[in-house]
């Protein structure tokens, strides 16, 4: 079954999965076997005045829809991409008196689409909207209260003069926005800006280890009258060599949790019981619980006491990161190290998370030197750990890379920078925004590793002066997101 575009998949019913993917043709890593532009996508409530409600870029400045005062646009080429899917919208918040919630507004916008276009299969789409899965059978009473309560809302802001739908099928868009709703990022892919439905990018089945990745792309909306104008979209990245009858696979969780904890995870989130070779064999579990070996091989009881203190010194980290007191972070960071590291292996996850925040706010701090020894011994950790083109183990390199490039450790720092830039563009492709700047990143630090070669005392020398004569470049602020999980789960 192929349709507009996606000639190179089709959908199959998989064995113990319900409908899957598979490739009807060979693909080779960072090759994108097809791209989706949302069927609708929404910006998160406590985003809304930041991000462009069409791209979901992050602007300084943008122009208000003066009409309902509630959307933001880049510019005058987003607003007007967004006026079909707006409309509506704009006259039943004029009414309603105020916005409602991203459900209840993205739920709207899938409903006025089906009033415009009809349920059946929109273009380019493999399945209907209809036959997407809802697992509202599988509700627990606290997911089914909040059901009624996103169903009531929508009654309310939903116009009297629109298409009126039965509860069930009410019911029906809000459950398939619970188990579908992908996360949408901004253009440094760092944070989650929003939520959309992509019918297709649905059909892959979830494995651990997969063969595929999906990246969001922010579009090019500036290059509107060039060959290089693209709308905003998904695409799904071939990360292994695929060939044809192959079943699609992503990964719906970060790997970086031993498989019980996956399990977990996705049995609450999406209602399986994931069966992936990883999983079941329990790969690289013996990884991540690794402790120290050797003469003084610390005990069991000695190990559990410290991975309970590493899990409540976490939850202590986020609460301080949320107030924003990172020298407090790091006093924990440090503490809790002291204790991981006589009894915790290297590739412990316990070790690699608190490592990573450390990294992370010491950047943050400009404290680049204890930063960089840090940033080194996470991402060792985790090139034993991911698959080698993850694209979460791409961006930690990047980091670590900036981090040491910050440090003065050119030749560490240039050599993680190129190594992330590998993994990037296979995970991203060589036009999305982090690449093109990792992509200068790398130059810079090249022609700076030339120089440094050719003459260390001088290289110092003009770095201490570029340094005093222009501030260093600020890492960005710590986010509490370790990095925008795969799909959109309402908290």
């Amino acid at each position: 079954m192929t349709k507009g575009g996606m000639e190179s998949v089709e959908v199959f019913t998989s064995e113990g999965k319900g409908r899957g993917l598979k490739a009807q043709k060979e693909f080779l890593p960072g090759d994108v076997i097809f791209a989706e532009p949302a069927y609708a996508a929404v910006v998160f409530d406590s985003l809304t005045h930041v991000i462009c409600h069409t791209c979901f870029k992050r602007q300084e400045r943008l122009h208000r829809c003066g009409q309902c005062k509630f959307a933001y646009y880049c510019d005058r080429t987003c607003q007007r991409a967004a006026w079909l899917n707006h409309k509506n919208e704009c006259s039943a918040i004029k009414k309603h008196g105020k916005a409602p919630t991203e459900n209840i507004r993205l739920a709207a916008r899938i409903m006025w689409k089906i009033e415009r276009e009809g349920s059946g299969l929109a273009e380019g789409c493999l399945v209907s909207i209809d036959d997407l899965q809802n697992h509202v059978d599988s509700f627990d009473e606290e997911e089914k209260k909040e059901l009624r309560a996103d169903v009531e809302s929508f009654l309310e802001f939903w116009p009297p003069q629109s298409q009126q739908f039965g509860m069930q099928y009410i019911s029906h868009i809000f459950g398939v926005i619970s188990c579908n709703g992908f996360t949408l990022s901004d253009q440094r892919g760092l944070q989650a800006v929003g939520v959309g439905i992509f019918p297709n990018l649905c059909q892959a089945n979830h494995d651990c280890w997969p063969n595929c990745t999906v990246i969001f792309n922010n579009g090019n909306h500036e290059a509107v009258r060039s060959m290089f104008h693209t709308q905003m979209r998904i695409e799904l990245r071939a990360l292994s060599k695929i060939s044809p009858g192959d079943e699609l696979t992503v990964s719906y969780v970060d790997f970086l949790n031993v498989s019980e904890e996956r399990r977990k995870q996705l049995k609450k989130q999406y209602y399986f019981d994931c069966t992936c070779e990883h999983c079941k064999k329990q790969i690289k579990d013996d990884l991540m619980l690794a402790v120290k070996e050797g003469e003084g091989k610390p005990s069991a009881e000695t190990v559990k006491e410290v991975i309970q203190f590493s899990k409540d010194t976490l939850e202590k980290i986020n609460k301080a990161r949320m107030e924003g007191l990172y020298h407090e972070v790091v006093k924990m960071c440090r503490e809790c190290l002291k204790k991981q590291e006589p009894v915790l292996g290297d590739t412990n996850i316990y070790l690699l998370r608190i490592l990573s925040i450390a990294s992370e706010v010491l950047s943050y701090l400009q404290m680049f030197e204890e930063a960089a020894d840090y940033a080194k011994r996470m991402v060792d950790g985790y090139l034993k750990i991911y698959h080698p083109n993850n694209a979460q183990l791409g961006m930690a390199v990047m980091r670590a890379g900036v981090t040491h490039w910050h440090a003065g450790l050119i030749e560490a720092g240039h050599g993680l920078i190129c190594k992330a830039y590998a993994i990037l563009l296979i995970t991203h492709g060589p036009s999305h925004p982090i690449t093109k700047d990792l992509e200068v990143m790398r130059v810079q630090t090249e022609m700076e590793l030339r120089m440094f070669q050719q003459n260390e005392l001088m290289y110092y020398k003009m770095r201490e002066a570029a340094l005093k004569n222009q501030k260093i470049q600020v890492m960005p602020e710590p986010s509490n997101e370790t990095s925008p999980s795969l799909f959109h789960k309402k908290e």
